[in-house]
């Protein structure tokens, strides 16, 4: 829920690696949105081990969910805190699902 309210909220923002995914399969920032916008459930959540992240063990989220044309796109992203509250959301990974 509360991703889809940032979302939703216009409170969201792209990686490099995320819209050269995008750029890639030939999605848009809406397909983007109507896929999270259509999505139940967080497919998984992983905690993140990398050393460039900024928080130890930040979560990250994968959605996977349809666009309103059928098109099945995956994404990753975390929720950006900041002052204790959720600021926006950051998609890390953009693409067509596999």
């Amino acid at each position: 829920v509360r991703i889809k309210r940032a979302v939703l909220g216009g409170r969201y923002a792209f990686s490099e690696k995320a819209r050269i995914e995008m750029e890639a399969d030939g999605l848009t920032e809406l397909d983007i949105v109507e896929s999270i916008a259509n999505a139940v459930a967080i497919y998984k959540t992983l905690r993140s081990t990398s050393p460039r992240r900024g928080a130890a063990k930040e979560l990250l989220y994968v959605i996977q969910s349809t666009t309103l044309a059928g098109v099945v796109i995956y994404t990753k992203g975390k929720l950006v805190k900041e002052a204790g509250s959720d600021v926006y959301y950051f998609l890390i990974s953009a693409k067509k699902a596999e």
